[in-house]
């Protein structure tokens, strides 16, 4: 049913001028989404067939309660327990470089050795002549796995593929997390979030239109990312069509500040038909909502919940995961009523006999969907509105990511955004709508470590100075390690004293109490 209501949607879209519809008043104590309605009232009006307008309105009274909605789910304070799931996901997937990261097999330790600064290259402030502090702009971020970043924010020129920017990033000073050894910061591509002290995103920063020392002005705020087994690759400003097999479908966050979609469904076994429901939730209502998931490339593995999500699920999907583990078993996601397969092959590494799906930490309320997802998916992530469009199309196998920066137009399809803006709360997916502009798509590569971490080559400074740093989509953060201690004497004065009192790579580190993990 929901097919051939696409067709006429698509249908209706082709015919040619306008006829100029009325809708239907609606009474104030029905529906009090005016923006929704005036969204709603501009489409119908400019359909041309009354079949088809007669369609769009039976489609819209189906989704009458989710219109009425001024706010976004996880925005709105009318229902503060889904609001507060969507926060849990949302810290989460801001813990920065660890995150959910494969451990070695048997252990259950988060920390099992420190870190080691002598291992990464630090960014010399005094060598770029285009670098400027804001010395009283700090940082302190605590993760809930005990990862500890600290610092300072600073500007100048950074460069990311064929993009580069004046723009602000975190000059980080301390760090006490292993999984930064070898590297040398994050660079986080995730949303501004409202009242954040941290320097605004890159993408933001390079992409803002007042921004007059980029070259990235006109690029579009959107990219894309995909994994292999061995290769990566991040595309700035959408996406290049040979990456994908087949029709790329988009359906509108959850969030204006996270990419969050909803999981209505989550299954597991060897077959569609035949497999475990892990997400068992109590009423249809919860259902439509969904389980709040983060579309994360910071996560490693895929992250389920450990309870009972607040009672809204009357089982709990860790523990049937564990019960019903075995190989050759698929995941099955339902997102905006579309079905997205995770075969054994993505989430169980062979090489080192792991099984790549986590139970989520006390406190979260949801999925984050990690790498294992994006080996099997081109996923894009369109922040040119207001409320970010996700985008999801199956990887074409046969694609071998970039070795270096590629530059290039393309003829792209892009997210329908006339029909996305109708719907405030059950989330539909739409395929794409073709568009004859041309689109600049900077193909970046992305050094994929086991298919576990990405590591992304930048540089920051005149002369520019390079920097591998980890790549993430979940967590704002762009910032590269510096000396302290080799800091300039004007920088070190306007710094808290306990900036230099404090070592964080000696700080205890206390991991959250291990859960039980499945077999493999």
């Amino acid at each position: 049913r929901d097919t051939s209501m696409l067709r006429v949607l698509l249908g209706v879209a082709l015919v040619g001028t306008a006829c100029g519809v009325v809708v239907p008043a609606h009474r104030a104590d029905q529906e009090t989404g005016a923006e929704s309605r005036q969204d709603a009232n501009t489409y119908f009006a400019g359909q041309t067939s009354s079949l088809g307008v007669k369609s769009l309105e039976d489609f819209r009274s189906k989704h009458a309660d989710q219109f009425a909605r001024d706010a976004l789910p996880c925005d709105d304070e009318s229902n503060p327990a889904f609001k507060m799931q969507c926060a849990s996901v949302s810290r989460a997937a801001r813990m920065g470089g660890r995150k959910f990261k494969v451990a070695g097999k048997g252990s259950n330790q988060l920390f099992s050795e420190s870190f080691r600064p002598e291992e990464s290259r630090h960014f010399d402030v005094q060598k770029s002549s285009s670098f400027s502090a804001e010395a009283k702009k700090t940082f302190d971020l605590h993760y809930a796995d005990g990862s500890h970043l600290r610092g300072f924010t600073g500007q100048d020129q950074v460069t990311m593929g064929d993009y580069n920017a004046h723009a602000p990033f975190g000059v980080i000073t301390d760090c006490n997390s292993p999984d930064f050894n070898g590297v040398d910061g994050i660079l986080g591509f995730g949303l501004p979030r409202p009242g954040s002290e941290m320097p605004t995103p890159i993408l933001f920063a390079m992409t803002d239109p007042g921004n007059t020392n980029s070259n990235a002005q006109s690029l579009k705020r959107k990219f894309s990312f995909f994994s292999t087994d061995d290769a990566a690759e991040v595309q700035l400003g959408g996406y290049d069509p040979d990456t994908t097999q087949g029709t790329m479908w988009y359906t509108p966050a959850l969030s204006q500040n996270d990419f969050i979609v909803g999981v209505n469904s989550l299954k597991f076994g060897t077959s569609h038909g035949s497999s475990v429901e892990l997400l068992a939730f109590k009423s249809e209502t919860q259902r439509k909502f969904g389980a709040p998931s983060i579309m994360d490339s910071g996560t490693s593995c895929l992250v389920i919940p450990a309870d009972h999500m607040q009672g809204q699920l009357s089982n709990v999907p860790w523990d049937d995961f564990a019960r019903n583990w075995g190989k050759e078993k698929s995941f099955w996601l339902e997102i905006g009523e579309k079905t997205w397969e995770i075969p054994f092959s993505s989430w169980y590494l062979a090489d080192t006999e792991q099984t790549c799906v986590q139970p989520s930490p006390d406190g979260m309320q949801g999925l984050l969907v990690g790498d294992v997802f994006f080996r099997e998916y081109v996923v894009e992530f369109d922040m040119t509105d207001s409320r970010p469009i996700i985008g999801i199309a199956p990887l074409n196998k046969q694609y071998t990511p970039v070795t270096r920066n590629q530059l290039a137009n393309y003829e792209l399809h892009q997210a329908p955004k006339a029909k996305l803006s109708l719907l405030k709360g059950e989330e539909i997916m739409y395929p794409a709508e073709h568009s004859e502009t041309l689109t600049a798509v900077d193909r970046i590569p992305i050094v994929n470590q086991k298919g576990t971490q990405y590591f992304m080559d930048v540089s920051v400074g005149t002369p520019a100075q390079p920097f591998t740093v980890i790549f993430d989509t979940g967590s704002t953060v762009f910032g590269v390690f510096t000396y302290k201690d080799q800091l300039p004497d004007t920088i070190k004065k306007e710094l808290p004293g306990y900036y230099f009192s404090q070592n964080l790579k000696t700080l205890a580190q206390v991991p959250a109490a291990p859960k039980r993990a499945a077999r493999g």
